[in-house]
């Protein structure tokens, strides 16, 4: 039985944020927090939101100090973790970890991706899909990980999202190539990230891009899915498309699914083809059918 909280990082209100959670149980957390004098209103669904002012407080009374890599990893295996579909409106424990990986200190420019992301009309291309794509790519590099570009692209790839193919990954890119620059990123990391950015508009990169490979890879790794998962990719779709009525939208899906099975290869990473390659044919089709 611990309790853990992660470094204040979360920007809000004026000061910073730690994350505490019980590897146990909610009754434990909760108690926890109550002795401790955190008011309900600061409870997350799994963790509690404290501020930094509480956090050498904390400490002493017990919470164990981790890193928030580790203190994810212990509220997965604690089993109290939400998952991302039930709380899509929220991930912001997950993602600013991430993101802390790829662009420590830039706390505004996160916010702002944060809030793209979470835009109301986006149903798949949301929070859940960011976070899905970021888990992928760490399947795929692992144990290594990612490049930071490719990381970086993948927070960009959607961060314009109107529906509008091709319109959405080229202002997506242009955005990449305003904020990065004005973060201090060199120009070649920046002209990078937003080259890749735009490969999303077909998912074809050029032979031996491994960047490419990687991160068109993760972005369509939904695709191979279990048919469950599969069954509310495609519900969520519909709902990001809901301004289309039904028989224009199965023409325009059964199009691109279409697209998608004729792709030579549809994932370009040996582990990618391992991971997804006979599930999303198998979707894909039985989609169509």
């Amino acid at each position: 039985m611990a309790l853990y909280l992660d470094p204040p990082l979360w920007p809000a209100h004026g000061t910073h944020f730690s994350h505490l959670i019980s590897d146990t149980s909610l009754a434990e957390l909760h108690g926890f927090a109550a002795a401790a004098g955190i008011p309900e209103r600061a409870f997350d669904g799994d963790h509690y939101d404290v501020a930094e002012a509480r956090y050498s407080a904390l400490v002493a009374a017990g919470a164990v100090p981790v890193e928030g890599r580790v203190l994810v990893r212990k509220l997965l295996a604690s089993g109290l973790r939400i998952p991302a579909r039930r709380r899509s409106n929220s991930l912001k424990l997950p993602l600013l970890t991430r993101w802390n990986a790829a662009l420590p200190g830039h706390d505004a420019l996160f916010l702002d991706l944060l809030d793209r992301w979470g835009e109301e009309h986006r149903h798949y291309h949301g929070r859940t899909h960011l976070l899905a794509v970021l888990e992928a790519l760490d399947l795929l590099t692992e144990p290594a990980g990612p490049p930071r570009t490719v990381l970086l692209a993948a927070w960009f790839h959607d961060a314009v999202y109107r529906g509008i193919a091709g319109q959405d990954e080229e202002e997506s890119a242009r955005l990449a190539e305003d904020l990065l620059a004005r973060a201090g990123l060199p120009a070649a990391e920046v002209d990078e990230v937003a080259r890749l950015v735009r490969m999303t508009a077909d998912h074809r990169p050029d032979p031996g891009d491994g960047a490419a490979a990687l991160l068109s890879d993760a972005d369509l790794s939904v695709l191979g899915g279990t048919q469950d998962a599969y069954a509310r990719y495609l519900a969520a779709v519909r709902q990001d498309f809901a301004h289309i009525g039904d028989r224009d939208f199965a023409a325009g899906r059964a199009a691109v699914v279409r697209q998608l099975l004729q792709l030579e290869p549809l994932f370009h990473t040996p582990r990618g083809r391992e991971l997804w390659l006979d599930a999303a044919r198998r979707n894909l089709r039985g989609e169509l059918e």
